[in-house]
Formats: C-alpha cells, structure tokens, sequence
C-alpha cells in the first residue's frame, strides 16, 4: 500500500537544518593569490602545470578524494554547500573547492538539505533522446549548467552515456536509449551546454553499467571489439562532442574488474586510445583499493561510502613509500586542475544570483514537446476544442506529471505537486518516493479547451471510471510506470492493474487516448482496442502543458523512440534479469552475447518484430522521400529530398542506415539523421556524412577500425520503414581507435 504525502518528514527536516548549520559557518572564499597560473594568455595545461608545481604533497592529496555534501553519513565537510560531493580547495593557492551535485535531468537537492531551493526538471533523458535533436539537448545542458552556476556549484555529474542494452533497467529514464550514434551525440550536445556555463561536466557510468540489480558485484562480459562497436563508441562520442571535464566510472565489473580500477578501461581505452585529458572520479562508493590510483582512477568521490578513505592517508603513505609513483599522483592533480583551468571554475567562480524559472521552464516544455512520441492514431488526434465533455483518467493528472527517483531526482521549484511513498528495500530504500513535478494535464487541458466540461476520476476502481467514460466525448487516460536508481523494473508490464483500467474504459468509449508516463518501454495489451497512444516519458517541469498541446494540435507530435518497444520479455537477449533473486552482496556475471546488436539491430538480428521499432513516431501530416544520392569515397554521404505532403506544417526525422554487406545480415545500423521542420508543400534537401566508425568495424588485435567495401544504404522515417535504398563503395583504410 502506497502513502501520500507532501513532506519528507522530520527525519529530512533533521537533515535539512544540520546542512543549514554547516553552510551558516562556512567562511568566505578569499581572494586568489595572482600567481603566474592565473595568466589567461596560457593554455589550461600550461597553467595547470605550474600550479602543480607549486604544491606540496599534503596539498595534492586534498585534491583527490572528497566527501558526500550531505549530512547523511559522518564527515560533512564545512563549507559544502549541500549536494552529492565537495572536494576543498586549497586557499593558499586560490584552488577553489568543487560543489558537485547531480544534474542527469536538473539540479538535485536530495531530502531538501538546501532549504526552499527548488530546480527546473528537464523531462527524462528518453524524452530528450526522442527529441533527435541535438539542439534541445544542447539548451537543457545549458539550462541546467546555468541553474547550477548561479546557486553556487562547479561540478555537475551529469552526461549519462549508458547504453539501454535491458529495457527493464531502472536508470533508462536517465539515459538517451538503446543506439550508440544517437546517445552519444545527444550526450555530447547536453554536456558542451553545461560546460559553455563555466560548470564541468561528467560523463558517466563508465562503462557497461546497463542495469540496476546487483550494480555493486556484477561482472559484465562483452567481446572486446563488439564492446568498442557499441557501449564505448557512445561514449568515445559523448566525450568529443561535449569534452567533459569528468568521467564518472562505475559500480559494476568489467571483464573481471572493477570499473573504477580497470586499467585496460581507464589506462588503455580512455587515457590511451583516445587521449582523454580529463579526470576520472568515482562513483560514490565505487573504490576498492588505493592501487585504482595506478590502474587509472584520479578521484575518490563520497568517500565515507567506501570502506576507508583510500586516497587520503593510504595513499600518502603509498607514495611516500614508492609503491605509487609521485609522477602519477602529479598525473591525477594535473588532470583535475586543467580541467578547472579549461572549463573557468578559477576565472568565473559562481556567483549566486537570481535564476529566471519561467525561461528555464520553456526550455524544458520545448524538449517535452519535441520528445512526445504519437504511437499510434486512428484518426482521434487532435482533438477538437470544440468537445463538448473529456474525461480524464489515473496517473495523478490532476495535479502533475511524473519523475524519476534516485540521484537524479530534481526538487521542482514551489515544491513537489505529490509524494507517494513507495514500498521496497534495498540499498536505496530512502530514496523510494515518487515525486509528481506540479504540471497538471488536467489543468492544460482545461485551459486548452475552455468551452468543454472536463471531469477527472482517479481510476483506482475501473468499474466506475468505465461507467464515467460512457457519457464522454473523449477519453484520456494517463497510465504511469515509476523507476528510480538501483532497481530495475520487474517486468514490461504496467503496475497496479492499469492496464486492466486501460481496457474497462477502452471497453465502454471507442475514443479512449492513452498517454504514457514511463520511464522505460512498455507491453500494451489493449492497443488494439484504442485508437491513439502518447508516450509522453516523464515530462519535466511543464510536462502538463507540452501534453495538451499535443492533444489539441498546437504542436505536432515529432518525438521518434530512441528505444525499441519489445512485444514481450521473451524477445530479449536476457528474458530473466540477470541476478533476479540474489541477496545484494552476491556476485555474478551478465554475458552479452549479443554484442554490438543492441536493441533494434539484435531483434532484426534475431528475426523478432518489436511491438514499436526504433526510430518510430507519428504526425499529424505525411512526409515524402525522393532523389537519393549516395556517394562513397572516405565515408559514406547522402543526400535526399523530404517534402511534407500534408495539410499542417511539421517536423520529420530522416533517419539513414548502412551496412557492409558482407558484415551484418542483421539489421543496418543507423549512421545520421537530420529533424527537418516543414510548412505544408515545402521541401528539403537533407545530407548526411557518415562517421566512419558507424559503418567500421573494429579490429581488437590491432586496435585500429577498418572500413572498406561496397556498403548498403537505407533512408526513411524509421529502422524498420526505408524508403529508398542505394549502395556505395568505400576506400578500404584504418582509422585510430
């Protein structure tokens, strides 16, 4: 049974007055000492050299360990500001102190440490996945970035570049879906955004932290080169395309070690391959020995989480007494403070100033608009203002749209709109609370149609939200689906029987409209008896209102799924998740055999059809595809006419796949797109340059790609919907890894 309520209690006031103390005797910063690393003619490495040599040993080891900013474990530092971590500085040199919070979908303020301190939820990072557009998820970096700045922060960990390999993880919501060319593009657009505001981004969970049961103890397995091809290609591209300040390593194993001490990971991929020259923190609570500072790990993060402070003391007396080399520990303090350096955390420390929500809110609805997906419309939208009588069912619509939990839970600004506390243990059983942002549909939908009498009904009982959907117009039903860090979704099922509301209602009004809030894929049995299906995701700080837009057709749906919609468990490359069942501290290892063949391309892989492919999405008008050109050379590049053939202007997503034809008999990966906005009649011509990487493959001996041969080429509106296909010849080569 679930409890409603609107405070998180006297325990979270408890917390919530320790940190006021803690920050009421925090001193000032004092001013920075003028020393020549505060030239701003030198390069960041350049400056961050001769800080480094400036400092002693003491003063290095405070910059590579730091505490959780909250007072819920011992150690709070003084001066934290309030948030997931703080590394002090060092005043004698001007090294201001990071203030990190977690910011996957805004500034999180956990139990409300920071008193009246609310933030702009961006809708999930499906939502903006779904977008396709890197423009948006450029802005809602830049928002949030923003945000952060201006109460105070530095450091954002944010930039999730995992993988959706298991659509029943808990973390999807939080990532950008099941294609490495998408996530990593959109990731590296979300992260340059943060970083253009003076903050440093993270990117994270590094790497194959693809699911939520036993984090801490799985092993996950991948063939090398399927591994580069897929999860560390998301993130090879993230990492150019947003030059994160941070990478966060993860929880999980990774080919028999830790993350967070992988030196084939950290050492050989990361820092060799690509040259990464950044800093790796870890995850909070993630480290195991001082010896992850030689296999490639900078930073300890949250340190009272982990058995002992491993960078501290131990690792003084470890490189004091040779078994770490000083020049490493030198490496680890360089990587930190040139990304300080190259991000302007010296030249442009934050300022707390006012932040104007309603702007930040606008940029949020426009990610949840353009990231609605129509999964279906039998001729029902959009709706006419003229409707006399709506119903709107379930899903708490009226009074908000809801979040995601965990780390990544944003505090909307006035409060939260509801809070159900919900059933479960496990590690992180005090973040078990649904927190609804306070964006009502209902309230948009009234407002959107103001002539028509538009009633609401829990749907709790499905017999008389049935007996009340007879007498309507139009039905909306709101059907929602809570996830959060550290589990994972039993099943693809909707909980608590709504899918059994679903179909009592569809039963008694033929135009019932679903409107998903989810957090990951779902199955839906009564789709046949409906004729309109919305997934809305969980859609942010206006989440209501981009939702009735849609409806009434003030926006025209152009959300395309960055995940594909399984037609049951049975499909997956795991049925049963692995580590279903085990007690937490029980290791085990997850195999993925199926490889680079994630999501859309493994069902195609496997001869299986989804019930929503990836890529898919509806409008309200009709797009056209002409005048293919392919050409090949170097890459691949197309081009091609769209013209919208409708009677409404709207937005498409010419979505192109390729593939060796003597490498994949599967389905062709994706390798670009462009989201074109069209008026009724009105043309473009789209081109698209390959990435060589999306269509090489990667040779793990060598640790070179290599691409050549006669290529496939595929181009319309989703994975499985091409519209015209052509070939093309690339010159055979090998590229860095």
């Amino acid at each position: 049974m679930t409890v409603k309520t609107t405070t998180f209690g006297l325990a979270a006031l408890a917390v919530g007055a320790a940190l006021a103390a803690v920050a009421a005797r925090a001193d000032p910063p004092a001013p920075a000492p003028a020393g020549p690393w505060m030239n701003t003619r030198l390069s960041p490495d350049q400056r961050a050299g001769l800080l480094l040599r400036a400092m002693t040993l003491d003063e290095e080891i405070v910059l590579v360990h730091g505490s959780s900013g909250i007072p819920l474990l011992p150690g709070v530092p003084k001066g934290a500001l309030g948030s997931a971590g703080y590394v002090p500085g060092v005043p004698r040199l001007g090294i201001p102190a990071l203030q990190e919070s977690d910011a996957s979908l805004g500034v999180a303020n956990p139990f409300f440490v920071r008193p009246h301190d609310g933030a702009t939820p961006l809708p999930s990072g499906l939502s903006t996945a779904a977008t396709w557009n890197p423009e948006l998820a450029y802005r809602g970096g830049a928002m949030i970035g923003s945000e952060a700045w201006k109460k105070g922060f530095n450091v954002l960990l944010a930039g999730g570049a995992n993988l959706a390999r298991d659509p029943r993880n808990g973390r999807n919501f939080e990532y950008l879906g099941e294609d490495p060319l998408l996530a990593g593009t959109l990731a590296g657009a979300a992260i340059r955004g943060i970083q253009d505001q003076h903050v440093v981004s993270t990117t994270k969970h590094f790497a194959l932290n693809d699911q939520e049961t036993g984090r801490m103890v799985l092993d996950a397995r991948i063939d090398p080169a399927a591994f580069r091809e897929s999860d560390l290609l998301a993130f090879e591209l993230a990492i150019e395309g947003g030059r994160p300040g941070s990478v966060m390593c993860a929880y999980n194993r990774v080919g028999g070690a830790n993350a967070c001490g992988n030196d084939p990971l950290l050492n050989g991929v990361l820092k060799g391959d690509w040259k990464y020259p950044g800093w790796v923190m870890s995850d909070w609570g993630a480290v195991h020995a001082v010896d992850d500072a030689v296999h490639g790990l900078d930073q300890e993060s949250g340190q009272q989480i982990d058995k002992q402070v491993y960078f501290d003391k131990p690792l003084k007396a470890a490189v004091e007494a040779g078994q770490v080399p000083r020049a490493r520990l030198d490496d680890m303090v360089r990587r930190i403070l040139r990304s300080m350096f190259t991000e302007g955390l010296f030249d442009h420390p934050p300022v707390k100033s006012d932040i104007d929500y309603g702007a930040d809110a606008a940029v949020a609805q426009a990610v949840a608009e353009q990231g609605t997906v129509l999964l279906k419309n039998d001729g029902v939208l959009p709706l006419a203002k003229t409707a006399k009588r709506i119903l709107v069912v379930g899903g708490h619509a009226d009074v908000g749209v809801l979040s995601g939990g965990g780390s990544s839970q944003v505090e909307p600004v006035g409060g939260p709109a509801l809070q159900i506390h919900m059933p479960g243990g496990g590690g992180m059983a005090m973040f078990r609370t649904a927190v609804y942002d306070p964006s009502s549909p209902l309230k948009a939908i009234r407002a959107a149609a103001p002539g028509a009498q538009v009633d609401y009904v829990d749907g709790t009982d499905p017999k008389a939200a049935a007996e009340a959907a007879k007498g309507a117009d139009v039905v909306v039903v709101f059907a929602v689906q809570w996830l959060m860090e550290g589990y994972d979704a039993a099943n693809l099922s909707l909980p608590d029987g709504q899918d059994g509301l679903i179909a009592a209602v569809a039963a008694a009004n033929p135009h019932t409209i679903v409107v998903l809030e989810t957090g990951d894929p779902v199955l839906m049995p009564w789709l046949a008896q409906v004729p309109a299906v919305l997934e809305a995701w969980y859609p942010g700080a206006r989440g209501g209102e981009a939702i009735a837009a849609i409806l009434f057709g003030d926006v025209n749906p152009s959300g395309r799924l960055p995940i594909s919609f399984p037609a049951s468990e049975a499909q997956l490359p795991r049925p049963t998740i692995p580590g279903a069942g085990l007690p937490e501290t029980t290791p085990f290892v997850v195999d993925y055999p199926e490889g680079a063949d994630v999501g859309y391309r493994g069902f195609e892989a496997r001869g299986q059809k989804p019930l929503c492919p990836f890529g898919y999405g509806l409008s309200y008008t009709r797009f056209a595809y002409s005048d293919l050109k392919v050409t090949g050379g170097d890459t691949i590049r197309v081009s091609f006419t769209v013209k919208n053939v409708g009677d409404q202007a709207g937005m498409e997503t010419a979505q192109v796949y390729a593939a060796h034809t003597g490498q994949r008999t599967g389905q062709l990966p994706l390798i670009g797109w462009k989201k074109v906005a069209l008026r009724p009649g009105e043309s473009q011509r789209v081109t698209v340059v390959a990435d060589p990487r999306s269509i090489g493959h990667f040779d793990a001996a060598a640790r070179r790609w290599g691409l050549g041969g006669r290529y496939n080429v595929g181009v319309g509106g989703w994975s499985d919907s091409i519209r015209l296909i052509d070939a093309a010849d690339i010159t055979p080569r090998t590229i860095a890894p």
